[in-house]
């Protein structure tokens, strides 16, 4: 009953509530994320780095923890709608839980007037820019921001990746062209399908899957099977209920169960394999 009137009070005066699963120990569903950015303590900030032989940097999101240590560097790669203020927040979550984070927009420049994500109209027409990108770009974009970052005094040298639908498929992508990849963390993007690309790898890989995303989870045995063969980590988790783009959209219930659980996973990896 006391809860329940205090949510009556809240609502009639205004006071925005944060769901069960937005505790601020986890990142938080979509429609919460510009909220928790704008009472981060922690520093966040725009750079741009620059990528050899690209005519425009890459406009990147860079959070830092609130540390007296040198910490690890996560590449944070963003779904197929981009440099949002979701992954914004998952990046300012990541530094929370100790990481530098630093998150590119990898449509940077191809906006409208040179923009990025934040130049364009709709989420419509930052699908199709990101969609047109090619694998071996998308590469040397995520590898200058991993130079960039383990240059910075705050870094230890560690570094990792981790990605959302899009985004996920490329992290796994990603470790099969950089071998100096502590972790990879795939949030619900397909493996690669070439049993080639498999004998690249050196990172350690865990995967974050809804139970309900049979396109992506078809891809899961190949992966398994591969990596298993060549005596590599590779950690699938499915979360049974839960529905593709799980940890962004929370407000559906099995979905903010599934973030929970995952989220303390993919931490507790990182720390494991970018000491």
């Amino acid at each position: 009953m006391k809860n329940l009137l205090i949510f009556a009070l809240a609502v009639l005066i205004g006071v925005p509530l944060l769901r069960a699963a937005d505790d601020g120990k986890m990142p938080p569903g979509e429609n919460e994320a510009k909220a928790r950015l704008e009472k981060s303590p922690r520093h966040g900030e725009f750079v741009d780095i620059t990528v050899p032989g690209a005519k425009v940097p890459l406009k990147s999101w860079i959070v830092y923890p609130e540390s007296k240590d040198k910490a690890p560097v996560v590449v944070v790669i963003h779904e197929i709608y981009g440099l949002s203020d979701w992954i914004r927040s998952v990046t300012d979550q990541l530094a929370a839980d100790g990481f530098i984070a630093i998150a590119p927009d990898l449509i940077s420049g191809m906006g409208p007037n040179g923009g990025g994500t934040d130049s364009l109209a709709s989420r419509d027409d930052v699908v199709k820019l990101i969609r047109g990108l090619k694998d071996a770009q998308v590469v040397a974009d995520l590898n200058a921001v991993r130079e960039y970052g383990i240059k910075l005094p705050a870094a230890n040298g560690k570094t990792a990746s981790i990605g959302f639908c899009w985004g996920g498929m490329q992290s796994f992508t990603y470790s099969t062209a950089q071998p100096e990849l502590g972790a990879a963390i795939v949030y619900y993007g397909t493996s690669p399908s070439n049993p080639a690309d498999y004998e690249k790898i050196k990172a350690a890989v865990q995967g974050h899957y809804g139970g309900n995303d049979a396109r992506v989870n078809a891809t899961i045995p190949t992966a398994e099977e591969n990596m298993k063969k060549l005596g590599k980590i590779y950690e699938p988790h499915i979360y049974e209920g839960a529905g593709h783009g799980f940890l962004r959209a929370q407000d559906n219930p099995s979905n903010a169960k599934a973030a929970k659980e995952a989220w303390p996973l993919t931490i507790a990896f990182l720390k494991e394999h970018t000491k």
